[in-house]
C-alpha cells in the first residue's frame, strides 16, 4: 500500500461539491439534534459536537488533517478564534480555503499545507488539538498516523478521529474485496481502507494515547447521506456540466456508502488526550 500523489475524489472542481453538500462543504457525518435539522444546521451541530469533545474555549492551535473544503479551519476560526493549520493533498482545496478564509475576515488564522500528514515536517509538541474527520480511512498505516498526531500534540492535548469501519475484523474479511468496495477505492478516492474499530484503538494505545471516549454516530452519517443524495438528484445537471454521468457516479457511491450501515459498517467518533 502506497500514499498516492492526490485523492483524485477530492481534487475535482469545488464547484460539484458545493452542488450537493452544506453551505460549508463539509463532507463528512453531520449530526442531527432533531427530526428537522437541515443538513446545514445539523454540520454546524457537528462542527460544535467536535469543538465540545476536544474541549477548545477559544484561542488553541489546531491542526486538521484532511481538511477538504475547510469546514472545521474556518468555523474554529471564526467561531472560537483558534489559529488553524489543515493539511490536504489536494491543491485546488487550498486555494478555496484561502479564499474563503480572506472572505470570512480570518486570513490571519487559518493557513494550509499541500502534502500528507505522514510525510509533512511538523513542529514537535506544537498543537493542542489534532483532528481527522474521515481522513485515516485514506491513509496505509494508522499506527504511524496516532505516532505522529501524539508528537505534535502539547501535554494535555486532544486528538479527534471520526471514521467509518467495518463493524468487526470477520465482517472485514468478508467484504473487503467485494465489488462495492472495490468500485470507491478505485474510481472515487484511489486508495481507501475501512478497519474496524478495535484496530484504530489498538493503534491510538500503542502510541501512548488515553481514549476518553467513543460515540456511535452511525444513524447520523447515514441521514447526513440522504441528505447529499437528494442534493445531487436536485443539481444533476448541473454536476453533469462537469463530466457526462458524474452525478450518476457520485450517486451510485453515495448509496454503496449508505448501503452497510449497521450491517457491514459503523460510524465512530473517538477522541484520545496526549496525557504524559
Amino acid at each position: 500500500m502506497t500514499i498516492a500523489d492526490t485523492n483524485q475524489h477530492y481534487d475535482l472542481d469545488p464547484d460539484i461539491f458545493g452542488q450537493f453538500l452544506d453551505p460549508l462543504r463539509k463532507y463528512s457525518s453531520a449530526l442531527y439534534e432533531s427530526d428537522s435539522d437541515t443538513l446545514e444546521l445539523a454540520q454546524r451541530n457537528k462542527l460544535r459536537f467536535v469543538a465540545e469533545r476536544l474541549g477548545l474555549r477559544g484561542g488553541e492551535q489546531l491542526l486538521d488533517v484532511g481538511c477538504g473544503w475547510g469546514s472545521l479551519i474556518l468555523y474554529m476560526a471564526g467561531e472560537l478564534g483558534c489559529r488553524t493549520l489543515g493539511v490536504s493533498p489536494a491543491p485546488r482545496q487550498h486555494d478555496y480555503i484561502a479564499e474563503q478564509a480572506a472572505a470570512r475576515g480570518v486570513a490571519d488564522l487559518v493557513s494550509t499545507r499541500v502534502g500528507h500528514f505522514e510525510q509533512l515536517d511538523l513542529p514537535a509538541r506544537s498543537f493542542d488539538a489534532v483532528t481527522l474527520l474521515g481522513s485515516i480511512v485514506h491513509m496505509p498505516d494508522p499506527d504511524d498516523v496516532f505516532r505522529r498526531a501524539r508528537a505534535v500534540l502539547r501535554r494535555g492535548g486532544t486528538l479527534y478521529v471520526s471514521e467509518s469501519c467495518f463493524r468487526n475484523m470477520a465482517t472485514r474479511t468478508a467484504f473487503d474485496d467485494r465489488d462495492g468496495t472495490g468500485f470507491v477505492r478505485e474510481d472515487i478516492f484511489g486508495f481507501g481502507e475501512l478497519r474496524p474499530l478495535s484496530e484504530l484503538i489498538a493503534a491510538a494505545e500503542n502510541a501512548g494515547f488515553s481514549v476518553i471516549s467513543v460515540d456511535d454516530l452511525t444513524e447520523h452519517y447515514r441521514r447526513t447521506i440522504e441528505d447529499w443524495i437528494g442534493n445531487v438528484d436536485a443539481a444533476a445537471e448541473r454536476i453533469d456540466a462537469h463530466g457526462p454521468g458524474l452525478a450518476a457516479k457520485l450517486r451510485h457511491y453515495l448509496e454503496i456508502a449508505n448501503a452497510g450501515w449497521g450491517y457491514t459498517t459503523k460510524h465512530y467518533a473517538l477522541v484520545c488526550r496526549n496525557a504524559r
